[in-house]
């Protein structure tokens, strides 16, 4: 699935949550063409590795009323998802989410990309991704952990 992209494009929450677990190079593992705008590069206010293309994107009228809903990374993302075929946005917010379904853009979660890396064997395990994350505020109920974890065949014992 993700080798079938042509480019991945990362949202702010992405960037956050791996940077906060040291995993933001798992990244370079899915994909040697990951993008993000130069809105959600400023939005995440760090440096971002330079295998990271940081793309500009116009504030078109389009741009406009994508951002009444969503913030204005967010609505860069999915403008330069539109504008750019065969990509997979990665956006953890669920508004976002719902106007990329309804755009039909491909989109994950930063957590089904990472199902997605231990399924086709770019990643041995998700587990010890997911006790780093468990250990952060990023909201993940016990839930969606085991059913993620039962998706790779792995156990959660808290």
């Amino acid at each position: 699935m993700l080798q079938n992209y042509n480019l991945i494009i990362a949202d702010t929450s992405c960037f956050i949550l791996l940077d906060n677990i040291n995993e933001l190079e798992f990244l370079k593992k899915i994909s040697n063409n990951v993008c993000t705008t130069s809105i959600i590069a400023k939005e995440f206010n760090k440096p971002l590795p330079p295998w990271i293309a940081v793309i500009e994107v116009d504030e078109t009228p389009y741009f406009k009323v994508l951002e009444k809903d969503i913030d204005k990374g967010e609505a860069s993302a999915l403008i330069l998802c539109l504008n750019n075929k065969n990509s997979l946005l990665i956006l953890d917010d669920l508004k976002a989410r719902k106007l990329a379904e309804l755009l039909h853009l491909d989109f994950t979660g930063t957590l089904g990309l990472i199902l997605k890396a231990k399924q086709i064997g770019l990643i041995s395990a998700i587990k010890p991704i997911i006790e780093k994350i468990r250990s952060t505020n990023f909201r993940l109920s016990d839930d969606l952990l085991n059913n993620l974890l039962k998706e790779t065949n792995e156990s959660y014992e808290p």
